[in-house]
């Protein structure tokens, strides 16, 4: 079974390709060939995780300038060929796209060359390249419901998320809330921005409650002088640039503030933790906001838009939440349905399934 697996360019699509291509080779025993871009995270986590991977020229074409989006455009054809040429060579039994710069011309070539195809989509609203191929797949695996109807064949199957989130410890009913605030690698900058202004009247209205705030690392020391300008207790709150062990990060919370990319979705639906959710407006199709207002309808989280958001407006949604812990709780249950613990397993066997 020979599997190339197009795409990246950020986390949410290549930490779950990662996962996926784990499942082929314990199950099937598939050789593998990642196709993605040097710009792309794959560049770095592809190789270190030991796979091959191959580059190919292909840019944005939205949310950036024009002359960007011309220069992608032609781009695209030499692309194209490309990633024909990567097909003649490997000759894959099945190609899977996980969106991004790489993934369009990698699941064009394949659509043209009569290779079975399956399309990866973690967000509510499919990204530009899988819209593009949508109709044209043999299938899709996707991580919201409302992507269904973009795709042929396509079945939710969530995406993968690390084994020990669906195995943490339940938090002890009468233990001092704990707030988690992860706005990503590199930090949310109105979360950074807004929460020092908030602190100390956030901790005064929770007796008990303590802080966790990731920054990133541009941004955290501004933000840790920020909270001690504050008057906010030092002993109950904390700000690191970066934080490890995630999972263990996520154990020990009540409530997650955080942005609303698919990969932390997914992660604090398989943690079974309560969100209140602040989408990244610059996000291209707005697509973090439409995976808010999914985890939203299903009462999973909360959501606020930032445009809209004040001080005010952020100090009384989390004062409200923090004081109903068996909200927070419920709200944690409906998130925890939502996930999908075998989605990695269920797509590779997808991908084995459209096998002439």
């Amino acid at each position: 079974m020979k599997v190339l697996i197009a795409g990246g360019g950020t986390g949410g699509h290549i930490m779950p390709a990662l996962a996926i291509a784990d499942a082929l080779q314990k199950q099937y025993q598939a050789e593998l060939l990642f196709v993605g871009t040097a710009r792309g995270l794959e560049s770095r986590l592809v190789p270190q995780a030991g796979h091959r991977l191959e580059l190919i020229k292909v840019g944005q074409l939205k949310n950036v300038s024009l002359i960007t989006r011309l220069r992608t455009l032609f781009d695209l054809p030499m692309s194209v060929l490309h990633c024909r040429t990567l097909l003649k060579q490997f000759q894959p039994d099945v190609v899977i796209g996980v969106g991004g710069y790489a993934s369009g011309p990698a699941m064009v070539a394949a659509i043209l060359a009569r290779i079975p195809t399956l399309a990866v989509e973690p967000n509510a609203f499919p990204g530009l390249a899988n819209r593009l191929v949508g109709k044209h797949v043999s299938a899709a695996a996707v991580n919201f419901e409302p992507a269904l109807k973009y795709f042929r064949n396509a079945r939710v199957t969530g995406i993968p998320v690390r084994a020990e989130f669906f195995n943490l410890k339940s938090r002890p009913a009468d233990a001092p809330l704990h707030l988690l605030i992860f706005g990503g690698s590199q930090g949310a900058r109105v979360l950074n921005q807004t929460m020092p202004q908030i602190a100390a009247r956030l901790l005064e209205a929770v007796p008990g409650l303590t802080i966790l705030h990731q920054a990133g690392a541009r941004s955290a020391e501004e933000t840790q002088a920020a909270y001690a300008a504050s008057g906010a207790d030092p002993a109950r709150w904390q700000v690191h640039a970066f934080l490890d062990d995630m999972a263990r990060r996520f154990e020990a919370a009540d409530l997650v503030l955080s942005r609303s990319g698919a990969s932390t979705v997914a992660e604090e639906m398989a943690a079974g933790k309560p969100a209140l959710l602040v989408p990244f407006p610059g996000a291209a199709d707005d697509h973090q906001r439409k995976n808010a207002e999914v985890m939203a309808s299903a009462g999973a989280a909360s959501l606020l838009i930032e445009a809209g958001m004040t001080p005010e407006s952020l100090l009384a949604s989390l004062t409200a939440m923090l004081g109903d812990r068996a909200a927070l709780r419920a709200m944690g249950e409906r998130a925890r349905v939502l996930a999908h613990p075998d989605a990695a397993a269920e797509i590779a066997l997808m991908a084995k399934n459209l096998i002439r």
